[in-house]
């Protein structure tokens, strides 16, 4: 039997695609649910389904993980990720944000409205500061799912580069708020930080 996960009160989880980042929230998530029957845990999930392939993949994912973690509820939030903290967090209830790549494509790439890009920005930078609020001030444990996209080669056009330099912006800044941040890799946790 292998040891339960212990369950910071706040932590990042970064990684490439298919790392075993999520996969990582959702151990925490069903070792924080088997803790105390009082215990709940809710996914706020950020992913919106632009096309066939991404409802295929969020069908998958729900499937997926209702068998891993049945007793997790699932709330759909793709751009007012600090209010859906506020209004989720409470001492007994982990709240899992998968992921926050995705909610900051939904501030600062719109597929259709593209000469609104500066002030979607503006609105995304500020939707930023509010959830760092959020997670510090979380009444219980928070798990925020973030892929690390910028150990590759430099991108080429000047609105990818720009959104990959958001997202590091926004790692950092997620990672100081956060009591511990870990780097998912081949399915192997690597603790960067830990102050819980």
């Amino acid at each position: 039997m292998t040891k339960p996960l212990e369950v910071a009160r706040s932590e990042l989880i970064l990684g490439g695609q298919r790392s075993g980042k999520s996969r990582r929230a959702e151990l925490l998530a069903r070792d924080w649910l088997a803790q105390s029957p009082e215990h709940q845990a809710v996914l706020i999930a950020t992913a919106q389904p632009w096309d066939d392939e991404m409802r295929e993949r969020i069908a998958r994912h729900q499937q997926d993980r209702a068998q891993r973690v049945p007793g997790m509820r699932t709330l759909e939030e793709p751009l007012e990720l600090a209010r859906a903290i506020e209004l989720q967090s409470r001492p007994d209830t982990l709240v899992v944000v998968d992921c926050l790549t995705l909610w900051l494509t939904n501030w600062l790439m719109p597929t259709d409205v593209l000469k609104q890009n500066e002030a979607l920005a503006h609105m995304g930078r500020a939707q930023a500061a509010m959830l760092l609020v959020a997670i510090k001030k979380a009444a219980g444990p928070v798990l925020l799912v973030g892929n690390e996209i910028g150990l590759g080669v430099i991108p080429m056009g000047r609105e990818t580069r720009a959104f990959v330099d958001a997202l590091g912006r926004l790692n950092q800044e997620v990672a100081q708020t956060c009591a511990r941040v870990t780097f998912m890799a081949a399915g192997l946790p690597l603790t960067l930080k830990d102050q819980s």
